[in-house]
């Protein structure tokens, strides 16, 4: 745990873009949400990869986000069931079931379908919200935070000794 607090603060401190930063847990949001040994999950490690985001981020929020979606798996169920059985949808499912790559892409699942439609709802507010926190966090609240009588105390833990140690 400490490993992982250390990792994420040497990430927000890094001189890493904040949109790679951002993109990073954007992709992994998506790959969080959808269930662990699918297509998805896959593509959006294969475009992290291509695309150069910081593969720290991605992995801690791949983590972070796979436990959130064990808590939202309800609400994935509920979105993709009712997306698909509309009636109006019905003939684009079974062309889309009938095409052996879309198969495999497990669409047809209820849990697949709901948490893809909301990581696609929520990717351009999060990158947008987590873009800019960052650009704060690095312009006003890290020099800020460094110089508290907190920082100070927490500069002497097993936490900030495990931080330097992967600077």
């Amino acid at each position: 745990m400490i490993q992982v607090i250390a990792s994420f603060l040497k990430v927000l401190n890094s001189e890493s873009d904040p949109g790679q930063i951002s993109l990073a847990l954007c992709l992994s949001m998506v790959a969080g949400f959808a269930p662990f040994f699918s297509l998805s999950t896959l593509f959006m490690l294969l475009l992290g990869l291509c695309l150069r985001v910081n593969l720290s981020a991605f992995s801690l929020g791949w983590g972070l986000f796979a436990l959130l979606a064990f808590f939202l798996d309800p609400l994935f169920h509920h979105v993709g069931w009712l997306l698909l059985n509309l009636p109006d949808l019905e003939g684009f499912w079974t062309r889309l079931y009938n095409l052996p790559a879309m198969r495999m892409t497990r669409f047809y699942n209820s849990v697949v379908m709901g948490s893809f439609v909301i990581s696609l709802i929520l990717f351009v507010p999060l990158f947008v919200f987590q873009w800019v926190m960052i650009r704060k966090y690095r312009t006003h609240f890290m020099s800020w935070i460094q110089k508290t009588r907190i920082a100070q105390i927490l500069k002497g833990t097993k936490i900030y000794a495990a931080y330097r140690a992967l600077s």
